[in-house]
């Protein structure tokens, strides 16, 4: 059973969009990376599968794929 790894990302400002914010924590490399990522349908969003791939992540929401969490924080 893996241990699920959780990180924590401070949003300057209102949000961050989800293909970015993927590319922020250091998942993939790029934006493009990022929006291929959540086209696949392997990123989570409060639990519900999301597809949007610019979707606005805002702080107290939670993204998470395979076994990494990500918690928005306020910065």
């Amino acid at each position: 059973m893996s241990r699920v790894q959780s990180l924590e990302f401070a949003v300057d400002g209102e949000y961050v969009e989800l293909n970015q914010l993927l590319k922020l924590v250091g998942i993939v490399d790029s934006g493009g990376a990022g929006k291929a990522l959540v086209a696949s349908g392997e990123v989570s969003v409060d639990g519900k599968v999301e597809s949007r791939k610019t979707c606005k992540i805002r702080p107290g929401q939670v993204v998470t794929l395979g076994n990494v969490r990500i918690k928005v924080v306020a910065a």
